[in-house]
């Protein structure tokens, strides 16, 4: 439904994570917190069920996502509604139908349809909180028609992460997790990797090295055994990776692998794209292409990268990559980003805090932080 290949980093990948995120959801405490204990009382922070929670999930990770949603709020004692895309509602289906077989009836429950279904759901005064993963435009929608019950949000929104390479990169070292930290999911990740910026001093070095990698990177059906790549999932996210690279090509940027669609073969199949030589203010590079295309960006020096990275108004994820973790770590507390990764991109643990900065959204998912943003907070003083 979805078009992952069965192998790599996708839909075997998906429904493991599924399995894992659920294991490690429920295996969280919460307990109370005490705040304050002396001769003057004691203070202690609980987290009650805030009721019912609405869970809008995206196309690219139906099943996944939904579980990041339904599993958290399940856990804080909450009853779920479950809204999948319209264009992946099938195997959103079939997970609520799994997981029912084990949950009591009626607390997990979804309904399918199109936009104007999660409008409703937004704006229902019974609903307690909204979870909603996809586009910023689409949150910012969530936002207005929240408004009037004021009800709780969640939202993870758009990104456009950058990468930096440090001039003390290796090349080779790094290109395989730079490749899939673009490319997993063909590119249509929230957190994928979708402009990167090399130091000049190795640039080209980079950019053979992923062109090694993308060259022999199976493409094809998802049911082939052999492909690792899978054709985008809808017609209208195929036309905006072919416009925003055929923008690229206008410029004079060099296209080192890839660029045009795979002629011949049914299906919304883009090839595994890297452009060089391009300007900081291409659309390939300020625009999202949630596909497999990727920018690279060549920079002289490293505060011009770092201002480059932080230049968009979104900030889902960033990495840096570097031989010297302490120059790594130097850059990345600088990146305005909810999440930095150190020579990895996109790798999210369910222990570990996620969410975003600027348009890329509000609230935290995952871990006990996660747990929190779904139970409402009760400060008791005795």
């Amino acid at each position: 439904e979805q078009g992952k290949p069965l192998n790599g980093p996708n839909a075997r990948f998906e429904v493991g994570a599924c399995s894992a995120w659920l294991r490690q959801t429920a295996a969280f405490d919460l307990e109370p917190e005490v705040l304050v204990d002396d001769e003057g009382g004691r203070v202690e922070l609980h987290y009650r069920p805030l009721g019912v929670v609405g869970a809008i999930g995206p196309w690219n990770w139906p099943m996944m996502i939904s579980v990041w949603q339904l599993a958290p709020s399940l856990r804080m004692g909450n009853t779920v509604v479950v809204k999948p895309s319209g264009m992946t509602p099938l195997s959103v289906l079939a997970l609520v139908h799994v997981l029912n077989l084990a949950l009591p009836t009626d607390v997990l429950q979804v309904v399918s349809g199109r936009r104007d279904v999660g409008a409703v759901l937004a704006s229902h005064a019974d609903i307690a909180k909204i979870m909603f993963t996809g586009s910023t435009a689409a949150g910012q929608d969530i936002i207005r028609s929240s408004a009037d019950t004021v009800k709780r949000l969640t939202l993870e929104l758009g990104g456009n992460d950058a990468g930096i390479v440090l001039p003390d990169a290796d090349p080779r070292a790094i290109a395989e997790d730079l490749f899939w930290g673009a490319f997993i999911n063909t590119g249509q990740t929230c957190a994928a990797l979708k402009r990167l910026y090399v130091h000049e001093d190795i640039y080209e070095e980079v950019v053979q090295a992923l062109a090694d990698i993308a060259r022999a990177m199976p493409m094809g059906v998802g049911l082939d055994e052999s492909n690792f790549l899978g054709p985008l999932q809808n017609k209208a996210q195929f036309d905006i990776v072919a416009n925003l690279v055929q923008a690229a090509k206008d410029s004079n940027a060099r296209i080192v692998v890839g660029g045009e669609p795979n002629k011949g073969q049914p299906g919304y199949f883009y090839p595994a794209t890297l452009v060089a030589d391009i300007d900081n203010d291409n659309p390939l590079v300020t625009e999202e292409q949630f596909g497999p295309a990727l920018p690279i960006i060549k920079y002289s020096d490293v505060e011009q990268a770092i201002e480059w990275a932080n230049g968009l108004d979104v900030g889902l994820g960033a990495s840096v990559w570097s031989s010297d973790r302490d120059k790594a770590l130097a850059v990345a507390a600088r990146i305005q980003a909810g999440s930095v990764w150190i020579n990895k991109h996109g790798t999210v643990d369910p222990r570990a805090p996620f969410g975003g900065a600027k348009k890329s959204g509000y609230g935290l998912e995952f871990g006990v932080e996660g747990l929190k943003h779904l139970g409402q907070p009760q400060v008791i003083s005795a």
